[in-house]
């Protein structure tokens, strides 16, 4: 069973050993600490030039690897939380995404700002939050986020071969997560699907922190109501591609994030998908901080009963 981190290591130490133009940056990133989440765990042994750890400051983390992009090289930084992404907030809006447009001809700027996001791991309200709205409908910057289903390696070659810098959002409950379904399911592209069911009653849209908790609410559905839906999972956010989820004959669509209700991923969505002829709804974590208490963390953030109650509430 190969998990999610451990997939995440090889696809970066593929990149850095086919390109050596490739840095990564970030604070604890070298070993022995091999990163907060162990994700870098033996490229600085590897790479000792280009796999280097930083001081305490994500702006000029991101800074020096907007130097670096504009210079030529490649870029990817790991910030320690999301959180801390909004401390190098200019660096990645005012500098790196307008890069791209500002110099009168395309200038390239292949860099990857990773971002572990999320909560249900108890760090919290300045450690657990999904802050992916903040980041949307910048002109010149993508926004990913990682899929516990779909190979990291590829979609990080694309994001560094578009010449736009992209934000990736990592929820790290899937850092021990497993690549494999549960045995229920299969996969149709980006799609999730009930193993031999039409799987037409309803359509989960969620980002990848979602999808275990969407397919834990998908099999209680079927077994509870007989009701067999499916469960988009994209890896861009921003631009967001609906041409799936247009393209799928379910009659029902629910949008889930982990993140506050407000000018939201979720809210964008629904808005993509208004005269698609089928009810929307957009289920979103609680208007509040992320407690530190589990049970009360439970309760602000999304579970797969809360997706079984939006869903069963739908006709």
């Amino acid at each position: 069973m190969t998990r999610v981190a451990e997939r995440l290591n090889a696809a970066l130490g593929e990149l850095l050993a086919e390109d050596p133009s490739v840095y990564l940056l970030g604070e604890d990133i070298t070993d022995p600490y091999g990163g907060a989440f162990k994700v870098t765990r033996g490229l600085s042994t590897r790479f000792p030039d280009r796999v280097l750890g930083t001081p305490i400051s994500e702006a000029a983390i991101v800074g020096v690897a907007n130097g670096l992009a504009l210079a030529g090289d490649k870029a990817i930084v790991e910030i320690m939380f999301a959180d801390f992404a909004l401390l190098a907030f200019d660096q990645i809006v005012n500098v790196a995404a307008k890069s791209t447009a500002m110099f009168g001809r395309p200038v390239p700027m292949p860099l990857v700002v990773r971002c572990p996001a999320g909560g249900n791991r108890g760090y919290g309200p300045t450690h657990s939050q999904s802050p992916q709205k903040h980041f949307l409908g910048v002109p010149g910057l993508d926004v990913h986020e990682l899929s516990p289903f779909a190979e990291p390696l590829p979609m990080l070659r694309a994001m560094l071969a578009s010449g736009r810098p992209s934000v990736l959002f990592e929820d790290k409950v899937l850092y021990g997560r497993s690549m494999d379904l549960p045995p229920l399911f299969r996969t149709e592209g980006d799609t999730v699907v009930v193993d031999g069911a039409p799987g037409d009653d309803f359509l989960i849209v969620a980002p990848g922190g979602l999808a275990h908790r969407a397919l834990e609410a998908m099999e209680a559905l079927l077994v509870r109501y007989e009701r067999c839906g499916a469960l988009h999972v994209p890896t861009r956010l921003y631009p967001w591609d609906p041409g799936p989820v247009l393209r799928h004959p379910a009659r029902q669509i629910l949008v889930v994030e982990d993140g506050p209700p407000g000018a939201s991923w979720g809210t964008e969505v629904a808005y993509r998908l208004r005269d698609c002829g089928r009810p929307v709804r957009v289920l979103h974590a609680a208007d509040t901080v992320v407690p530190t208490a589990a049970h009360l963390e439970r309760e602000v953030l999304v579970q797969a009963s809360t997706i079984v109650a939006a869903l069963a509430a739908l006709t």
